[in-house]
């Protein structure tokens, strides 16, 4: 949805208590959530702020964020 955040809790609530402890724990879990994060941010700034971007590297940028959440989400399923 257009200005909102998809923070990993959020997305993900039943693995809230399990993202927490794999941010801690797994260097790959956290690289990979820090690197969502970020993107998640930069989307939502540009959202918010109105910045002139090609619909392309909206989609892009989306995409990829995308491509992260299904990557956290098979580490979560692995040590659910």
């Amino acid at each position: 949805m257009f200005g909102e955040r998809h923070d990993l809790p959020h997305e993900f609530p039943e693995h809230a208590e399990l993202i927490e402890k794999l941010h801690e724990t797994n260097a790959e879990f956290a690289s990979l959530m820090d690197e969502y994060t970020a993107l998640d941010a930069e989307i939502h700034k540009i959202e918010q702020n109105g910045t002139n971007i090609t619909d392309e590297h909206a989609e892009e940028l989306k995409l990829k964020r995308v491509a992260l959440k299904d990557k956290l989400y098979t580490l979560l399923q692995k040590n659910a």
